[in-house]
């Protein structure tokens, strides 16, 4: 199954707020944006179109013709829990060091671990190529984009968050 998996436009949030899922709003520049990855997707085809529920991915699957695409609450970004909309230079939490030593593995206070999101993820993959899909399309975030590089075996842990899709982005994977 190829999968076409883009990434949201930027969003308008300072530079080091960890805001995960976070209904958040987008910059000024989502309508230049969002008409490049409409120009990456024009001439591909999908049978089915999926979305993460939150509104910077709804919008640009809209503004990219899939106003009808299927929300999936397993493509919703890293759930950091009590760490939601503080800037990570001022999160005083203890769990914090051990996060940046073993994020895979170790879970914000009160959210996810890369672990827990990249098993929404394979749940996600397993279940719609159980469809017979040959081709879709997934509006997600960054963290749903190497989870899908990861799976498809694309990169590894080690190299996932130098490897990471920028705002607009879009990478096909095949599963």
């Amino acid at each position: 199954m190829k999968v076409i998996m883009i990434r949201h436009t930027s969003v308008d949030v300072s530079p080091g707020v960890c805001y995960g899922q976070t209904d958040v709003a987008l910059k000024p520049s989502f309508h230049t944006e969002a008409t490049e990855v409409k120009k990456k997707l024009e001439g591909l085809s999908f049978d089915a179109v999926f979305t993460s529920p939150l509104s910077r991915c709804v919008r640009l699957a809209d503004f990219c013709g899939y106003p009808n695409a299927i929300r999936d609450e397993r493509l919703k970004e890293l759930n950091f829990g009590e760490w939601e909309m503080q800037r990570f230079d001022e999160i005083s939490d203890p769990r914090l060091q051990l996060w940046y030593d073993d994020y895979f593995n170790i879970a914000p206070t009160g959210g996810e671990s890369f672990l827990d999101q990249r098993l929404r993820v394979e749940n996600f993959l397993t279940e719609i190529k159980s469809k017979g899909f040959r081709s879709v399309a997934i509006f997600a975030h960054g963290g749903i984009l190497l989870q899908g590089m990861l799976i498809a075996g694309i990169i590894t842990p080690e190299e996932a968050f130098d490897r990471q899709a920028p705002y607009g982005g879009v990478i096909e994977i095949e599963l």
